[in-house]
């Protein structure tokens, strides 16, 4: 269930995205919202609840402060960039291509071998990505936001192999409240300041507190407490709810219409993601009796 809630969350991202321009916001502006409000609720939930998360060591900072003004800011405008510009469902679809691309990264930089089982599996996502492109450019869809969304899907890529070297030994969840904390700060300058928020009407207010909360807060900590109850592999199965919320949420509150091949693209993009782990679901799934 946390993992659900938590891809859910995620999931959520690009509508509001779309409902923040609906509202005046630029991309930065939106940014600044969803770091600002999302890493001060972080630390005061971490502040009530495991105030030892709040203390970071000068090292760990230092990485938090790398990913946050270099890695982040990548990732999250080309996600943002591109709902401007193409759907919020085929952002999300092309961006879900990057458990691909992370497998070809580790086998390039940690010689991780590629089997059989990843073999068919990139095959899978590869055949979904190309599936959701061939529907983009049918839609016409503009060059920017497919740009953008490819950037995105690059940066959160080369997030997840930074994170993996850069991450060792460290408290994750310590260092990414840090993380927002230094993201925050990134997109505070690249939107003129955190002033802008005096100017906001109440509708604004209210998005940009939900943007900081819902695909922010929630989708982190429930994120971390699925790692703690299921492990990594069956969190990052699970995640794979999360386009699906994105293309049925922008079908039911943002009107937008949903081809055959996005279907046919996020379903074989979702088993490319869960083929490697068949054998884990299998065994665990498998009741076992006691001689």
């Amino acid at each position: 269930m946390y993992a659900l809630i938590s891809a859910c969350s995620f999931g959520i991202l690009p509508i509001m995205g779309k409902f923040g321009f609906e509202c005046g916001m630029d991309t930065f502006e939106i940014l600044q919202y969803r770091f600002i409000f999302g890493s001060l609720m972080l630390a005061l939930f971490f502040a009530v609840t495991r105030p030892s998360l709040l203390r970071i060591s000068p090292r760990a900072l230092m990485k938090a402060a790398m990913l946050g003004f270099l890695v982040y800011p990548v990732q999250s405008t080309g996600f943002i960039g591109a709902v401007k510009y193409i759907p919020a469902s085929t952002t999300s679809l092309i961006i879900y291509g990057y458990p691909a691309l992370v497998t070809i990264l580790s086998a390039v930089f940690f010689k991780q071998p590629i089997t059989k089982s990843l073999t068919t599996s990139l095959v899978l996502i590869f055949a979904g990505c190309a599936l959701v492109f061939y529907d983009a450019f049918l839609q016409e869809a503009d060059i920017r936001g497919v740009l953008l969304a490819v950037g995105c899907m690059v940066g959160i890529a080369g997030n997840m192999i930074l994170s993996q070297v850069l991450l060792k030994g460290e408290n994750a969840q310590s260092v990414t409240l840090y993380v927002l904390f230094f993201a925050a700060i990134f997109f505070s300058a690249m939107a003129g300041g955190p002033a802008t928020i005096l100017d906001l009407n109440g509708r604004g207010l209210a998005l940009a507190l939900g943007i900081g909360l819902v695909p922010t807060v929630f989708a982190i900590l429930f994120m971390y407490l699925a790692i703690e109850h299921i492990g990594g592999t069956y969190t990052s199965i699970f995640s794979c709810i999360e386009p699906v919320t994105t293309v049925f949420a922008a079908w039911i509150l943002l009107g937008e219409p949903v081809a055959m091949w996005q279907f046919v693209g996020a379903a074989l993009v979702i088993c490319g993601v869960i083929w490697p782990n068949r054998k884990l679901l299998h065994r665990e799934m498998t009741p076992t009796h006691a001689a």
